[in-house]
C-alpha cells in the first residue's frame, strides 16, 4: 500500500515551534511519507525554529517582503500554493492555528480538493477583530477543514456549537510536545547576556508585546506599565525579546528604552524563549503560545489584551487577563510581584493543554481517517 503523503504548511515561528514535533512524528510512522511547506511569512524566526527541530522543508515560498501588508502575504500563499500542491501532490495538508499562511494554506488545498487537517482547532474570542486578522482566520478554515485537532474540550465544544460534529478530535496542544525537547537544567544561551540574569536572586519577568490589534493607544500603554513596574521595583529584571514589526520597535523605543533594568533583546529561537521562560518568575505577554507554554512550566502569566480564545487558562487559574490599561496591569504586575501567596495559586495550578502526547494522537487521528489505524482517544484534561 502507497505511504499516505501528508502536507504541513506553515509560515511564522509560532506555527513553527508548534508543528515541527508534528513533522517529524509524521515522518516517524512507516505508513506516512511527511512533507513540509513553508511560506516563510516571518523569514527570519521561521528559520530559527527550523535550525533547532533540525528539520528542513521540502518546499518554501519564500515570500516575505518588507511592510508586507495581511493581502500581499495572502495573494503570495495562494499562489505559492497551486505550484508546491501540484509538485508534491499530498492526500491532506495540515494547517495550523490562525495566521495568514493558515487561512491561504487551506483555501489552496480547497481549491485543489485536498483534505484539510487543522491543527488547534477550535480557538474563539468570538469578536472578528480581536485578535485581527486571527478570529477570522481560525473560523474561515473551520468552514474549510475536514479533520480538526482541538487542544481542549472547550475548543472542541465551540466548534459543536457552529455545526461541526464530524472529525474532531481532542488532543492536547503540540507546544507541550515542544517543550520536551527544548528544555534543559544544563542550557547555555547563546545570547550571553542570558547567561549573566539573576534569576533566583531577583524576579526575572520575561515580556512579549506584538499583536496588530495592541497598535497604537494600547501598546503605549502597556509600554508606560513596563517602564512604571521596572521603576518601581528594585528587585524586578524584565526581558523583552523585542519583535522585529517596524510599529513594536518604534514603540519600544518611544517609551521603555532607557528604563533601569530592562533588557531589550533581539527575538529568540524558540531552544532560548523555552529555556529563558523555564527560569524566569512570570510572563507578561499578549502572545497566544506563550498562555499556553509557561503553564506548562509553572510560570503564572499576565495576558496583555482585553480578552483571550485560551478560556481554559484563566479557569485553571494560570493566566489572569491584565486588559491594555497601565493602571490595570502596574495592579496585577504588583500582586504577583508582592503576594507570595497569589502567585504560588497561579504557579501550581494545573495546565490544562496537555500531556505531550499531542502529536501521537494527531497522527494516529490521521492514520484512522485514512482507514489504516484505530481511531485515538481524546485527552481529558
Amino acid at each position: 500500500m502507497d505511504k499516505l503523503r501528508i502536507m504541513s504548511v506553515f509560515g511564522t515561528r509560532p506555527e513553527a515551534i508548534k508543528m515541527c514535533p508534528l513533522v517529524k512524528e509524521l515522518a516517524s510512522r512507516p505508513e506516512i511519507e511527511s512533507l513540509c511547506c513553508v511560506t516563510a511569512q516571518h523569514r527570519q524566526m521561521l528559520d530559527s525554529v527550523l535550525e533547532v527541530f533540525d528539520l528542513k522543508p521540502d518546499w518554501d515560498l519564500d515570500i516575505m517582503t518588507p511592510r508586507q501588508t495581511l493581502s500581499t502575504i495572502t495573494s503570495k500563499c495562494l499562489l505559492g500554493m497551486d505550484e508546491a500542491i501540484d509538485a508534491l501532490k499530498p492526500d491532506m495538508i495540515l494547517v495550523h492555528g490562525d495566521t495568514s499562511t493558515t487561512f491561504a494554506g487551506a483555501l489552496s488545498a480547497f481549491y485543489h480538493q485536498v483534505p484539510v487537517g487543522h491543527v488547534e482547532a477550535g480557538l474563539r474570542t468570538y469578536d472578528k477583530y480581536s485578535p485581527f486578522p486571527e478570529e477570522m482566520n481560525r473560523k474561515l478554515v473551520s468552514a474549510i477543514a475536514d479533520l480538526y485537532f482541538c487542544p481542549t474540550v472547550h475548543n472542541r465544544e465551540n466548534l459543536v456549537k457552529e455545526g461541526i460534529t464530524n472529525g474532531l478530535f481532542v488532543t492536547g496542544n503540540t507546544v507541550i510536545d515542544a517543550l520536551k525537547t527544548t528544555v534543559r537544567k544544563d542550557y547555555t544561551f547563546t545570547t550571553e547576556e542570558l547567561n549573566h540574569l539573576p534569576y533566583g536572586e531577583k524576579k526575572v519577568i520575561l515580556v512579549t508585546c506584538h499583536r496588530r490589534e495592541n497598535y497604537g493607544e494600547p501598546m503605549k500603554h502597556i509600554m508606560l506599565a513596563l517602564r512604571q513596574i521596572a521603576e518601581q521595583h528594585e528587585d524586578v529584571e524584565l526581558v523583552y525579546p523585542v519583535h522585529l514589526s517596524p510599529v513594536v520597535r518604534e514603540a519600544v523605543d518611544t517609551y521603555l528604552r532607557g528604563a533601569p533594568r530592562v533588557h531589550l533583546i533581539d527575538p529568540l529561537p524558540a531552544d532560548e524563549m523555552h529555556n529563558l521562560m523555564a527560569r524566569c518568575y512570570m510572563v507578561m505577554t499578549d502572545s497566544g503560545g506563550l498562555q499556553e507554554e509557561a503553564p506548562a512550566l509553572g510560570k503564572p502569566v499576565l495576558v496583555l489584551r482585553r480578552e483571550t480564545e485560551r478560556p481554559e487558562a484563566v479557569a485553571a487559574g494560570t493566566v489572569k487577563l491584565a486588559g491594555v490599561v497601565q493602571d490595570d496591569i502596574v495592579t496585577m504586575a504588583e500582586r504577583l510581584i508582592c503576594d507570595r501567596n497569589a502567585y504560588a495559586r497561579m504557579a501550581h495550578a494545573v495546565n490544562p493543554y496537555g500531556d505531550g502526547n499531542a502529536c501521537r494522537r494527531i497522527a494516529d487521528a490521521i492514520l484512522w481517517h485514512f482507514g489504516r489505524g484505530e481511531k485515538p482517544e481524546d485527552y481529558l484534561s
